[in-house]
């Protein structure tokens, strides 16, 4: 006799609703999550949708109807519970577009609980549109099986970044022109953490002279080879999880 396939099964389609999710709720979609689901994926009646609130967790949900532009489920059971992650905010000069989409994109599959686009002097880029900023880490999350989405703060200058740092959390500083070996540093600073990357231009003097300064601040290397910044940004952060973070669990 056959086994009984698994529901919902792996393939199912993933989402985040803004909608607080509980057994047997009604969740209504409209716009590009209803167009994602009739037009991408091909959903009908009785298919199965696994849907993400950033509150409870993670649910499946039933499709009840499905129609041009509006699909109607029925939450059924909870899955996970929303996901815990290590407190590490990840703060990175703004780059331009499709490199800092990367950053973007990539932190959030690492497992960032926290994002926070940081104004530098060399800054290519002084702009960042949030709206689709959040959209993207929203994929991302969804793609990765995320059950929380990390916080996605506006830019801020680096001069009030470093004036209003928290005296709890250390601050890991990529610096260019050297510091410590990272991963003995990382070994000995788990959360609250935070590591703190530039630009494409890297930081000029009176900037490194200012982060430095910070009793929380500690510079660190990431090696012999100068990295690209979002290569740093990808690089430190996935060393930072493997040693101090989750990825021993």
């Amino acid at each position: 006799m056959s086994a009984t396939p698994a529901w919902p099964p792996r393939s199912a389609p993933r989402l985040f609703v803004a909608q607080e999710l509980a057994a047997g709720a009604a969740v209504v979609l409209t716009g590009n999550p209803a167009h994602y689901l009739t037009r991408v994926m091909r959903v009908a009646e009785g298919a199965a949708v696994v849907l993400c609130d950033d509150i409870t967790g993670e649910w499946a949900a039933r499709v009840q109807s499905a129609g041009k532009r509006e699909v109607v489920l029925e939450v059924t059971e909870r899955l996970r519970l929303k996901e815990s992650v290590p407190d590490f905010v990840l703060c990175a000069a703004l780059l331009k577009k499709d490199r800092f989409d990367l950053v973007l994109e990539k932190a959030t599959e690492l497992g960032a609980a926290k994002i926070q686009p940081v104004l530098t002097r060399r800054c290519v880029a002084d702009k960042l549109n949030l709206d689709r900023a959040r959209a993207l880490v929203t994929e991302a999350a969804e793609q990765c099986a995320r059950t929380a989405l990390p916080e996605l703060a506006e830019p801020m200058k680096l001069d009030a970044l470093m004036s209003g740092w928290p005296s709890g959390r250390v601050l890991f500083f990529a610096d260019e022109m050297g510091g410590e070996s990272a991963a003995p540093r990382f070994a000995q600073s788990p959360a609250p953490a935070a590591l703190l990357v530039g630009p494409e231009g890297g930081f000029d003097d009176q900037e490194r002279n200012l982060i430095r300064a910070h009793s929380m601040t500690q510079a660190i290397t990431l090696g012999p080879r100068i990295l690209r910044a979002e290569t740093a940004a990808i690089a430190a952060m996935a060393l930072w999880m493997g040693i101090a973070g989750d990825w021993n669990e």
